[in-house]
């Protein structure tokens, strides 16, 4: 089955509606004063990101690359239960049909770890059902600060269990993939453990994230291909080294202030985590996911260092803000995190526009020279 039969622009367009949506609860979130749209939007902020965005797009990655019609239920549940989700504020039926859909990406990994039977399959097998874990929290009305983590889970073990796959070209030695497998366990017994004993978990969870994090800044191929001739090279592993530095910072900050439900000290540590780690692997893998998923090329650009620079130097300010209770500096620094995210979304798009208008261009060309 080729992949240009397989519809993928209408579940890409549902996950950057849920991306959209979700920007905007954020910023209610962090105090701008904003027209609420839609009852329950402030508090679907994490939903709409995490399930509605991230989960879509990468169940659609997945649909992309095994190109197996019924696996599209996935990116269809999860993006149609964002909309409905937002559209029946204190109906069931949104957070029942993402349910549905992260049960349909376990469904997806199984399949994956039944035709390759490897340490990163399992990994990210485990991280899919870490997803349908949180869901299910979510659907009994679990409070978000439990079950975020295993919404975090999904994440983490995801990008960490796809990030060992390509570490093999480095022929990684036994003892690498022995730690890695520790640090793995680590976390995912304090995701488990924090809805029972949250001192605990969080403790396990913190230790996880950091031992991952220097796993991946060790042992990971972008470590080596920060000095990569060629610049598109160097810039994804640029956003990916930095990535991890956050992820470690997440887990430090996790360590330091422990169980938090709320405030100043939560953004903080969810925040470096799924802006400065998550976002971060978004701007890296974007000019290697996207012509996957729509077959058009995304070439480099100097001007992507712009959004880059400015997300991680706003999550920087949001955190300094945070850690010193420094309200007024927390809004900017959430706004300028906005801004890059829509800053980088616009070059991708504009990238997308000029190859549009070069194609018909080269297809006449083609065409004169036969």
């Amino acid at each position: 089955m080729r992949q240009n039969r397989l519809p993928i622009l209408p579940f890409l367009l549902l996950s950057i509606l849920a991306l959209i949506f979700g920007l905007w609860a954020g910023l209610l979130r962090l105090g701008w004063v904003l027209p609420v749209l839609r009852s329950n939007l402030p508090t679907s902020h994490g939903a709409l990101m995490i399930s509605g965005f991230l989960g879509t797009l990468i169940t659609l990655e997945r649909v992309a690359a095994l190109r197996q019609r019924w696996m599209l239920a996935a990116p269809l549940l999860t993006g149609l239960g964002s909309a409905l989700g937002l559209a029946l504020p204190g109906s069931a039926l949104g957070p029942t049909l993402i349910t549905m859909g992260s049960l349909v990406a376990v469904a997806i990994l199984i399949v994956i770890v039944r035709r390759e039977t490897q340490l990163f399959t399992v990994v990210m097998a485990v991280g899919a059902l870490s997803w349908l874990a949180g869901n299910l929290l979510w659907l009994t009305g679990a409070a978000l600060n439990r079950l975020v983590w295993w919404w975090a889970a999904f994440l983490i073990l995801t990008i960490a269990g796809e990030r060992l796959e390509l570490s093999r070209v480095l022929r990684p030695k036994r003892w690498h993939y022995t730690l890695f497998t520790g640090a793995a366990l680590l976390f995912i017994t304090g995701v488990a453990l924090y809805s029972w004993q949250p001192r605990s978990g969080a403790w396990l969870t913190g230790v996880g994230m950091l031992v991952l994090s220097a796993w991946l800044l060790r042992f990971d191929i972008a470590a080596f291909n920060l000095r990569h001739p060629n610049p598109l090279t160097r810039y994804i592993a640029l956003c990916l080294f930095l990535g991890y530095l956050w992820l470690g910072v997440s887990g430090v900050l996790l360590l330091a202030f422990g169980v938090q439900a709320a405030g100043f000290l939560y953004d903080a540590i969810l925040h470096t985590l799924f802006l400065g780690f998550v976002f971060s692997m978004i701007f890296g893998h974007a000019p290697i996911i996207f012509p996957a998923l729509t077959g058009i090329q995304i070439h480099y650009r100097p001007l992507l260092f712009l959004p880059l620079a400015l997300l991680h130097g706003s999550l920087a300010l949001r955190v300094a803000a945070d850690l010193s209770g420094w309200h007024t500096g927390r809004m900017w620094g959430g706004l300028l995190n906005e801004i890059a995210l829509v800053l980088f979304m616009a070059l991708i798009a504009r990238q997308v526009i000029l190859s549009r208008r070069q194609k018909p261009l080269t297809e006449q060309s083609a065409n004169k020279a036969k």
